[in-house]
């Protein structure tokens, strides 16, 4: 095959839509397929089976780490070049419709990702008056195409209930030998100030929108009970940093780590706590149970349907500090229930490879191509 993808970013370490992106690019490379990339960020690669297409963009308002491409350039010449058999969109924007446009003109499949829960980012910038709007127009792009997937049974409930049709699951996987608990670095524990506590993990944008506040307030819950058995850890960074390091003066923030940086600042973690309502799947909280942490969770959202599936975690009520600091420390004061979930984490992402969970995605690509050209 020969797969098309427009995206928002193509850079490995970005987020976890790219990571989930350069996994399926790599897994459609070893199976020999060609693939044709088209963003405004794009990581240079060495493999000629991969073609690149840098897209003109600015910086999206409210989101300035984020581009948003403007239509500058000949797309239509450029897939005509690269010739597709099948074309994905991972962002529902107006270059999108183009994308889509060329499908549909070629006879081609078009299918999109549901990655990324913009709607419910609005409330967080106030503007949540056009969530209404925009969750119309993206059923409306969603319903063009040939098929939408989304990671989670949760997200594929919320688009059918909103009206988008042909919805299909597409999850996520996890690199064992990469996020592996062995991984868990004394050193480090003791360069962090953890010796003889618990660190208590996040790791992520530094924004609104992931619920941060919820993490401040977690920390302040357990200076007020006057727990200092405890230390919390923010691996990443954004517009919220500041802010958070004023509030958590005892916190440590290592900023954005990558490759063994962050898999063994992720392993050296005792408990993950994600509070984030706005996630479709929640590529982090596999990576932290792949590393032995049990997370707890939200019960809006993605993530929650990883810890039900796993039994590895502990889902709490959204936006409620009460709820998240007793699950917190029901892991550090109750030990059997730490080392039995524990257990879990590491068990249950073994079989989470990208492998099996992008051939499956894959095939259903190879299935729509075909009942194309029947037609």
């Amino acid at each position: 095959m020969r797969v098309a993808i427009f995206t928002g970013t193509f850079k490995e370490n970005k987020d976890g839509v790219a990571r989930s992106l350069y996994e399926l690019v790599r897994t459609l490379r070893v199976l020999g397929h060609e693939v044709g990339i088209w963003s405004p960020e794009i990581t240079p690669t060495p493999d000629t089976g991969i073609k690149t297409y840098h897209l003109p963009s600015v910086p999206i308002p409210l989101y300035p780490d984020y581009r948003m491409t403007i239509y500058l350039k000949d797309i239509f010449h450029e897939l005509d070049e690269f010739e597709p058999d099948i074309i994905q969109i991972s962002t529902p924007d107006l270059i999108a419709l183009k994308f889509l446009k060329y499908g549909k003109e070629k006879r081609i499949p078009v299918i999109s990702i549901y990655h990324t829960d913009f709607p419910s980012y609005l409330s967080y910038y106030k503007l949540d008056m056009f969530e209404g709007t925009v969750w119309r127009e993206m059923v409306r792009f969603y319903n063009k195409c040939d098929m939408v997937f989304t990671p989670t049974r949760e997200m594929k409930k919320q688009l059918e209930e909103k009206g988008a049709r042909n919805v299909s699951l597409w999850s996520r996987g996890i690199r064992v030998d990469k996020f592996n608990h062995r991984k868990r670095s004394l050193n480090l524990r003791r360069a962090w100030g953890a010796e003889g506590k618990k660190v208590i993990l996040f790791s992520g944008r530094l924004v609104k929108y992931k619920d941060l506040d919820m993490v401040a307030l977690v920390y302040e819950k357990f200076k007020d009970m006057n727990r200092n058995d405890v230390l919390f850890v923010l691996l990443g960074s954004g517009p919220m940093e500041g802010e958070l390091k004023e509030t958590m003066k005892d916190a440590i923030f290592p900023g954005y780590l990558h490759d063994e940086a962050l898999y063994k600042a992720y392993a050296s973690g005792d408990i993950f706590l994600f509070p984030s309502t706005t996630e479709t799947f929640g590529n982090v909280v596999l990576e932290a149970m792949s590393s032995g942490l049990p997370s707890v969770v939200s019960d809006i959202g993605g993530c929650q349907e990883i810890i039900e599936d796993s039994s590895a975690g502990l889902v709490c009520k959204a936006k409620n500090v009460n709820s998240f600091y007793k699950a917190c420390s029901a892991l550090i004061e109750n030990k059997a229930l730490y080392e039995t979930q524990r257990s879990k984490c590491i068990e249950w992402t073994q079989n989470r490879t990208w492998e099996s969970i992008n051939n499956d995605l894959i095939a259903m690509f190879e299935t729509l191509i075909r009942k194309k050209k029947e037609r």
